[in-house]
């Protein structure tokens, strides 16, 4: 078993523990409730404190603060958690906040996510596997973010929001509703503008599927009916379909916020 490899002039509190292969570069600061799990490598200038735990393989790069208080005014100095999966990548000046006593206590990253320089994750937020949060984007309080979801750079979500799994955030869009799985959200404030097609090929989701879907997604947006009509009719038309199912489920799930919509309120298919 190799050994965790602490810089000289890293500060490491005596509380703090290390798996094998830990790398703890210059001028990095460990908290007393840390736990670092094997082979996570903080590059330099990294802080990390509170009760956070950081999984395997993954990396910090400089100036990141991670599991300090949260930005929140209620908060009292309640023991809440942070947790970061495995392969992480989480880059300069990336800022992550746990969780507080009015949101479950607890922040919590999957695993294999990027989030690219100054993004910020704040107290609260729920976030899948294999998400990618590229520079700038910010995600208030108590956001849940599905797996493989993508937000372009400057994008800022509202606190309470949900985004589903597999959608796409456009650059400098500001969500302040919740986005279906597989969808595409696109403005300020932001409208919802279509499937996320790209990335349902990219990930190699079979063609007549995504046909179902997009059938589904026009009826559900459709300008006849009311919406809770137009989403019963495609949870019986499409019954088997399973990535359909997974819209209606969203939909009809109970949410702070609202749905977002096609921006003239139907699909423009």
């Amino acid at each position: 078993m190799t050994t965790a490899t602490i810089h000289p002039t890293a500060i490491v509190g005596s509380g703090a523990k290390l798996g094998a292969g830990v790398k703890v570069g210059p001028f990095c600061i460990i908290g007393d409730h840390v736990v670092l799990h094997d082979d996570v490598e903080l590059v330099s200038h990294v802080t990390i404190d509170g009760h956070t735990e950081i999984g395997a393989g993954s990396r910090i790069f400089p100036f990141a603060s991670v599991g300090h208080e949260p930005q929140d005014r209620k908060y009292a100095g309640e023991a809440s958690r942070l947790e970061i999966g495995e392969r992480c990548i989480i880059r300069e000046a990336v800022t992550i906040n746990p969780g507080t006593a009015g949101g479950g206590m607890l922040t919590k990253i999957g695993n294999d996510c990027l989030l690219m320089a100054s993004a910020h994750v704040a107290h609260d937020c729920i976030i899948g596997n294999n998400v990618i949060m590229a520079n700038y984007v910010g995600l208030a309080g108590h956001v849940v973010v599905g797996d493989n979801v993508t937000f372009g750079g400057m994008a800022v979500v509202h606190q309470f929001t949900r985004v589903g799994p597999h959608a796409f955030i456009g650059a400098q869009s500001m969500i302040d509703g919740d986005v279906i799985p597989y969808g595409m959200a696109l403005g300020n404030r932001a409208s919802l503008a279509g499937l996320n097609l790209v990335g349902l090929k990219r990930r190699k989701f079979d063609r007549e599927a995504i046909h179902r879907l997009r059938a589904a997604y026009r009826m559900i947006f459709a300008s006849e009916g009311t919406l809770r009509e137009r989403v019963e009719d495609a949870a019986e038309l499409f019954k088997n379909d399973a990535l359909v199912q997974d819209v209606v489920k969203f939909i009809v799930a109970a949410s702070d916020r609202p749905i977002l919509i096609p921006r003239n309120g139907h699909a423009p298919e």
